[in-house]
This record gives C-alpha cells, sequence and structure tokens, in this order.
C-alpha cells in the first residue's frame, strides 16, 4: 500500500519565518511551495526547492490568492483573466526554480481561500484546469475529496489527486470545517496519526459529529504552518511504517 504525504512549504517571506521547513521535508513525499503571492519571495522558493530535492520530495507550486496580508485566506474576486494569468504566473516562477536544479514541477495545489472555493464553482475550477493545460498537461492538480473540481479536471484529462486533511475536521458532506468554529484543526499528534492510518487502511474518516465517512485519499496533507506539524509528521509516518505502508510522491503511483 502506498500513500502520499504532503505539506504547504515555503511560506517564509524576507526577515520573517514562518514554519519549520528543514524539519518537515524529511518527513513528507510531496511538498506544496508557496509562490510569493501569498507567501514566498524568489529567495525562499529557491531555497525550499534545493531543500526538497536533497530528499527526493515531489515538488509542486502552490499558488493563492495576490493577498500577502492575508495569507491568501481572504476571498478576492478576480476576473477570469486575472485568475487564469494569476495561475500561469505563480506556476511559471517555480517552473524556473525547477529547472535549475534539473527537475520538473510534480503537481498543483491551491492554497487557502482560492482552494475553497475552487473546490465546488464550475467557472472557476474551468478556467484552473485550462490554465494547467496551457503550462504543462503533465501537472497533477490535487483538490479536496469528492470535489467539482477534480472531476472538471479528470474530465479535461488533466490527473487528479485526492486530497485529505490530517489536521483538519471534516464535515458528513466531506467538507472541512470552518476554522472559526471550535475543534476545527486538530492538535493532538497521537491522533492525527490515528485519523491518517483510517484514512489510508479503511479509506474512511470520523466527522467532527462523530459519524464516519467514506474517504479514499492519494494525498494527505498536514499543515506545515501550524503549531506541531513536525510532531505530528513523526507520529504519521511512524504509524504508517509500522503498518508497512510506503510514503512516496504521488507521482509514483498515480
Amino acid at each position: 500500500m502506498k500513500i502520499d504525504l504532503n505539506c504547504d512549504v515555503g511560506e517564509s517571506f524576507g526577515r520573517y519565518t514562518l514554519g519549520s521547513d528543514a524539519e518537515l521535508m524529511p518527513l513528507i513525499s510531496s511538498a506544496n511551495i508557496a509562490c510569493g503571492f501569498h507567501a514566498g519571495d524568489p529567495v525562499v522558493m529557491r531555497k525550499t526547492v534545493q531543500l526538497a530535492v536533497a530528499h527526493g520530495v515531489g515538488i509542486g507550486a502552490h499558488p493563492g490568492f495576490p493577498d500577502l496580508v492575508g495569507f491568501g485566506r481572504r476571498n478576492l474576486s478576480l476576473s477570469s483573466e486575472e485568475l487564469r494569468n494569476t495561475m500561469i504566473y505563480q506556476i511559471g516562477a517555480l517552473m524556473g526554480f525547477a529547472r535549475v536544479f534539473g527537475i520538473t514541477l510534480q503537481h498543483v495545489k491551491l492554497h487557502g481561500a482560492m482552494y475553497n472555493l475552487a473546490a465546488n464553482d464550475e467557472n472557476m475550477g474551468a478556467i484552473i484546469v485550462d490554465a494547467l493545460l496551457e503550462i504543462d498537461e503533465r501537472l497533477i492538480l490535487f483538490g479536496l475529496v469528492g470535489s467539482t473540481l477534480l472531476k472538471i479536471a479528470r474530465a479535461a484529462g488533466l490527473k487528479a489527486a485526492r486530497e485529505a486533511f490530517a489536521d483538519r475536521a471534516y464535515t458528513e458532506d466531506s467538507s472541512l470545517v470552518s476554522r472559526q468554529v471550535p475543534g476545527a484543526v486538530i492538535t493532538d499528534s497521537a491522533h492525527i496519526a490515528e485519523r491518517v492510518l483510517k484514512m489510508a487502511t479503511e479509506k474512511k474518516v470520523t466527522t467532527i459529529t462523530g459519524t464516519e465517512i467514506d474517504l479514499e485519499p492519494d494525498t494527505i496533507c498536514v499543515h506545515g504552518d501550524t503549531s506541531g506539524a513536525v510532531e505530528h509528521l513523526k507520529h504519521i509516518t511512524a504509524a504508517l511504517n509500522r503498518e508497512g505502508i510506503e510514503i512516496v510522491p504521488v507521482g509514483s503511483f498515480l
């Protein structure tokens, strides 16, 4: 059995450091690297790509809304042309750094508000998928399990990876509980590891209301900017290793 563990990284900016990328990288198999619009900058992008290459981690672009102050977690209204070119600009920037190190991008994962909005907005999803097809049709698009975005991607001939979240609570319709709701972000490392093991082996997750729902992820995310992310991943990798589950980049099996 194989599973991909992904993490949002490269989200430092200038003199400000966010996350523990050097500690996280040996524990994951795919890295979602910020492209400068919600976080990150050219220096950080290059260093993060280099770090991922050193650990054999699959590299993906992590584009978001142009919103450094709000860390890309605020909804912005972009025209179709703005959205398309915002995607191409960010992905293209990371492609440049990947080329420096002789590798290609494995995937694209949207960030924050863009991820949430695009999940079930058909028009937005179609624009994003078209942008990926324009820049490189080999890219894998990460998206929420069961989302409209993944259906649009597959219908257009783009590879799509079903993503689940280790440290976020779910509702009974398979969507993520709003961060404004108590309990939306799970902080206990042992509990997080149990959830991931259940996702990987039983293809299920327990919702915030205690109900079990089906979930069949190709890749599982731990948020790199949350407190305790390194400990979460240590517990997760130990639990998966005990069960003989191989942690590999999603591009190796999808």
